[in-house]
């Protein structure tokens, strides 16, 4: 008797099929259907309408469509010794998945009031640039009076 395999086989068996998977995934966001009730003053009435709004890009939704846990799919595509060829790919993912996320808010398709919290994500931060700016403003308010009541 031959020894069983460990472990479960890898669903995406080759990074162009991985690339192909995600093609499929962002067209699928780019095409989202939601559905919407607003009350029409011509009707009286709520009316529902079917929209397509796109929604942003992330590893978790990839990880949904393709129905993959997220921590398996790290583990698997990722990180294990096995999972060098689909690394850059993964990589790309991820590049992706920033660059639409600020693309949409530069596009005003997701509120500024939300930047914070998506970009955080992505390992961007306000509070330390927005702590320095202002400590640079209050120096140079600081040193304004000071020279003023010098003078």
């Amino acid at each position: 008797m031959g020894k069983k395999p460990t472990g479960r086989p890898r669903q995406i068996k080759t990074a162009d099929e991985m690339e192909k998977l995600w093609e499929e995934y962002k067209i699928a966001c780019d095409n989202h259907m939601v559905v919407t009730h607003e009350f029409s003053q011509k009707f009286g009435d709520f009316v529902t309408k079917e929209l397509r709004r796109k929604v942003s890009y992330t590893i978790e939704g990839f990880c949904v469509y393709l129905k993959v846990p997220r921590s398996s799919f790290y583990a698997t595509y990722g990180e294990s010794e096995h999972a060098e060829i689909f690394r850059g790919v993964v990589a790309r993912i991820r590049d992706e998945c920033e660059r639409d996320v600020r693309e949409k808010f530069e596009t005003s398709q997701i509120p500024p009031q939300l930047a914070a919290l998506w970009m955080s994500k992505y390992g961007y931060g306000t509070l330390k640039a927005e702590t320095d700016a202002d400590n640079l403003v209050d120096d140079w308010v600081s040193e304004v009076i000071a020279s003023d009541e010098k003078g």
